[in-house]
């Protein structure tokens, strides 16, 4: 099939290069013209793994990048997967969903066959039905008539977003008529046919992937609840989750104690959610509760050393990670910021590593960044563990750099204490 992806960020990327694996001719449409000219040079704009090798073995056959919507005219399905980010008071900001609207607009009024539009981007539930619909009707077609209109939420997890794309464990598809709703479902059975489909309504699944990603967030901020009361009377609040997780209502996933969760997802969809319940008359006091143990939780680490050692003022410390999580270089809403900042404002040295993420630009002459995990730990009086790189486990191996340092865990990556480090935990 000919199909159209606009916005070629994480999401439109990563589904792009699996499409075009699957023989579609995939046609990526971005406004930044420099992120064009590297995919279509076969760059990879961000890191993820995979992407690089399926972008170089597609780009120019079955994947191009354009800044040009007219050339859209041979898409049959056309994917929305331009970012909803968080406006300063946690609402979504909508101004790339309706500039994309706006230019397909533009497609539909000289288009001259039936095309699917199909929402990727994450939106509140009836933004579709308000927003995008209006907006696309202005180009003289109707909705349900002239083009078909479905919500179809992503649920990839960054640093393992192929994988996620080509093992869906569910496949949501809201849909405004039933023929919008039967074209997408026989083009991801084509593709997909053992992950499950889930047929709804536009504001259905819209709201299914806010309940999702706060479910999620929900689930971590307990967990770091039951780790801060664990770590007051000395239990080990991984071997509770061992005992924990068998029932099968709980499960062990996203049950992993430390200092919260980051990305472009969970802190912004659950903010978003907070201020939709708000505006809708609700006081939503569980996601507030889920979203202030996340927004509290990094302090923590600076906190055990404090109670340790006392004032940090001068004192040189290694936080390892940047990355909100391994496997991606994505700083979006990372724990390691709040923590940086805490340390610098306490008066404390920072060297800061990470194998592939950037330091920020605002960080820049703040912070010292190391070019290995030996060079950032070699002078440090204290270390921090913010990212779960596997990397930073070779720590153990490092010991003739470590005596008489203190290692705080804002992450287990040690799954059993190594002898030779003086490692504490921020919740165990």
């Amino acid at each position: 099939m000919h199909l159209a992806i606009i916005g070629a960020g994480f999401v439109g990327l990563s589904m792009g290069v699996v499409l075009a694996d699957k023989g579609h001719k995939v046609l990526l449409v971005d406004v930044d013209k420099a992120k064009v000219e590297k995919i279509n040079s076969g760059i990879a704009p961000f890191y993820e793994p995979k992407l690089s090798e399926l972008l170089e073995k597609h780009v120019g056959n079955n994947l191009k990048a354009t800044t040009n919507y007219s050339e859209l005219e041979k898409a049959e399905i056309i994917f929305i997967c331009v970012g909803t980010p968080s406006k300063p008071d946690g609402s979504i900001d909508l101004k790339y969903v309706i500039s994309a609207c706006e230019s397909l607009k533009d497609v539909l009024k000289h288009a001259k066959d039936y095309k699917l539009i199909v929402v990727k981007s994450t939106v509140l539930p009836t933004t579709t039905e308000k927003v995008i619909i209006p907006i696309l009707e202005k180009s003289g077609k109707k909705a349900g008539k002239h083009f078909g209109i479905c919500v179809n939420p992503e649920f990839l997890r960054e640093g393992s977003a192929i994988n996620d794309f080509l093992n869906q464990d569910r496949i949501v598809i809201g849909a405004m008529d039933k023929k919008s709703g039967d074209i997408l479902e026989k083009f991801y059975r084509n593709d997909f046919p053992s992950s499950p489909i889930v047929r709804v309504d536009l504001r259905t699944a819209e709201m299914i992937k806010y309940a999702s990603n706060a479910f999620l967030a929900t689930k971590i901020s307990f967990i770091n609840e039951i780790g801060n009361i664990c770590k007051k009377i000395g239990i080990d609040v991984y071997k509770v989750v061992e005992g924990m997780k068998y029932d099968p209502r709980i499960g062990g996933h996203f049950l992993n104690a430390g200092i919260g969760f980051g990305g472009s997802c969970l802190p912004k969809d659950l903010k978003a959610l907070i201020n939709f319940a708000k505006e809708l008359g609700e006081h939503p006091k569980l996601l507030e509760a889920v979203n202030h143990v996340n927004e509290t939780q990094p302090e923590r680490l600076v906190e055990l050393a404090k109670q340790r050692i006392g004032e940090l003022k001068g004192k040189k410390v290694a936080v390892l990670g940047l990355a909100f999580k391994p496997g991606t270089d994505d700083l979006r809403e990372t724990r390691a910021l709040p923590i940086i900042t805490k340390l610098l404002d306490e008066g404390a040295e920072v060297i800061v590593y990470d194998p592939i993420a950037k330091l920020p630009e605002e960080l820049n002459g703040s912070v010292k960044v190391a070019s290995s995990l030996e060079e950032a730990i070699k002078e440090a009086e204290i270390i921090k563990i913010v990212t779960d790189w596997e990397h930073f486990k070779e720590l153990i191996n490092l010991e003739h750099y470590l005596e008489g340092k203190l290692i705080f865990e804002g992450r287990r990556i040690f799954d059993v204490k190594p002898e030779n480090l003086e490692i504490e935990g921020i919740c165990w």
